[in-house]
């Protein structure tokens, strides 16, 4: 928060990568309240390989609650806790 102002300012919405660029580059980001953001995972490796597998329907509601919780789609957190699992040393 800004000591002069004491008012903080709401982040615009950017339209493109371009303004974004310069929001970031020209802004006093001080003045800016940051709490909305949270982290991304950015998933760059294009999933070619499908599986089927049936789960016990408590199992599912269990991970699509976790999913909800942490704001991703539920087959997204399925391959965020198979990859945290098998790349765990």
């Amino acid at each position: 928060m800004s000591a002069k102002k004491g008012k903080v300012e709401r982040i615009p919405t950017l339209d493109s990568d371009a303004q974004a660029e310069e929001f970031i580059a020209n802004a006093d980001l001080t003045q800016y309240d940051l709490s909305e953001f949270r982290p991304v995972r950015f998933e760059f490796e294009k999933k070619t390989a499908r599986i089927n597998m049936r789960l016990p329907q408590s199992l599912l509601d269990a991970i699509k609650k976790r999913a909800r919780e942490r704001g991703m789609p539920y087959q997204r957190y399925i391959r965020e806790v198979l990859e945290h699992t098998v790349t765990a040393r």
